[in-house]
Parts: structure tokens; sequence; C-alpha cells
């Protein structure tokens, strides 16, 4: 998979990073094959805890579509690629382990769709973003009409996607739609040491954690109120659950297993 490099840290911290430098790490039809290929693994792989996505470079993170090769397709064509580049996003959303974004640099388009399907959004100071969409006379397709209002508010994602505008990260931060911003050497770092804080809690409960705000914010507050009840429960047997009252007792560290 050479536009997808894919390592694994401690055993239980995945960092995917898209690997095509040189072409704004945009989403050719060949790395969305190889990051469909690299979720089926991280699915399939019981010992993450985590997952970072980031990209090669400190340039750009991703700039969406590949418009080069773009400008050879139909219709047809176009709205298929833009549902597979969809697909994707949504596969992300639906990981049951968390994910933090490492924007490394500039995400429009499809790339800043992308993060808003991560759980965590981080980024480099030098980081530039916008659904910039309209200004090619196409809306953003890949979800990012939905995702952006929910994270940032309907008001400010009409502005932000009807002006096209573009906006560094620390204007993204103001707004909501990352919640740290660090210096480009130091945005990898960070986000592997989020990450180890993440995996350090109990797994089970970390991802019914997850479960609960992502199938709950939308409902009723009765029904999510539900939903974190059935969440909660799902932790309560765990041998995870009682080695945390053990090690609390005991202070020390605990050490959980995901059982």
């Amino acid at each position: 998979m050479d536009t997808i490099d894919f390592q694994v840290v401690d055993e239980t911290i995945g960092i995917l990073k898209l690997n095509r430098p040189n072409a704004a790490n945009a989403f050719s039809l060949k790395l969305m094959d190889d990051f469909n290929e690299q979720l089926d693994e991280i699915e399939h792989n019981d010992q993450l805890r985590v997952l970072i996505i980031t990209a090669a470079g400190e340039k750009v993170f991703c700039a969406g579509a590949d418009l080069k090769e773009r400008a050879s397709m139909d219709e047809k064509e176009v709205v298929k690629t833009v549902g597979k580049i969809g697909d994707i996003v949504s596969r992300v959303e639906q990981l049951e382990i968390p994910t933090i974004a490492a924007i490394n640099g500039a995400a429009f388009g499809g790339g800043l769709e992308l993060t808003l399907a991560c759980d965590i959004r981080i980024a480099s100071s030098s980081a530039k973003m916008g659904l910039t969409e309209t200004s090619l006379a196409i809306i953003p397709g890949a979800g990012g009409t939905q995702r952006l209002s929910r994270l940032i508010g309907i008001a400010n994602a009409k502005y932000y996607i009807l002006t096209a505008k573009r906006f560094e990260s620390g204007e993204a931060k103001q707004i909501g739609l990352v919640q740290e911003v660090f210096e480009p050497t130091e945005l990898e770092g960070q986000a592997l040491l989020m990450a180890k804080q993440i995996a350090g809690n109990g797994p089970i409960g970390v991802k019914m954690a997850k479960k609960a705000i992502d199938e709950g914010y939308e409902l009723p507050k009765s029904d999510g109120l539900q939903v974190e009840r059935e969440c909660y429960l799902e932790t309560i047997p765990t041998e995870d659950r009682l080695e945390g009252l053990q090690a609390f007792k005991e202070k020390r560290k605990p050490q959980y297993k995901g059982k």
C-alpha cells in the first residue's frame, strides 16, 4: 500500500498516514483502495485502542479529491468517486475505537471532511483548511454539510461553506473545529501523547463512551439517557472494571486488558 503508511505503537495505537506528498495527499482511486484495505485490517485488529490519522510531510494533510484524475472522468464516474470518498469518511466515523486527526498541513474539501469524521482534531499552527467546494460550483459531497453543522453550529457552517472561506488553525480552534494547535514539529508527538492517554484508559469504557455520545447525540434527552444506560451496563461485568477499582484501592496504575 504505497499511498498509505501504517504503523502500530505500543501494540495499541495505530498511526495511519496518507502518503502522496507530491500530489497533495489527494484522494486518488489508488489511495482510496489502499485506505479501504487498511481499514479492513484496523477493524479486525482487536489490540488497537486508538487510531491517529495524519499525512506525510508538513505542508499538506489532504487536498481532497484528485482533481487532475477527476478532469478525465464523466459525470457518472465523478458521482461514483465522490461516493467512494464519502464511504471512507463514514467508515472512519463508524470505527469503534477513538480516532485523532493530526492535521499537519492544508486540509481542504474531502481532506477536511475526513477529519470531521474523527473524534478529536488537533492541528499544526501552519495548517490551513476549508470546505471550498462552492468556489468550484459544487458542494461538499462527503458529509461536510452535515458533519460541520453538527460540530460548529448551523450558522457557522453556512458561513464557511457558502463563502468557501479558507482559514487557519487558530481560527479553527476558536470556532471549535479543532481542540488543540501545536507547532509543526510537535504535532505528531502530541498526537501520540494524547493517544497514549486514551489507550491507558479502560478500552471497553472508552468504546462505550464513544458509542453513547455518538448514538445519543441527536436523540431526545430521555432516549439518549437510555442509550447511555445500556452502554454503561456493558462495562459492569468486565474484568477491567474490577481492575480499575482494585488499582484505585492499591494506589497504582491499572493494567487494563479490554476484557
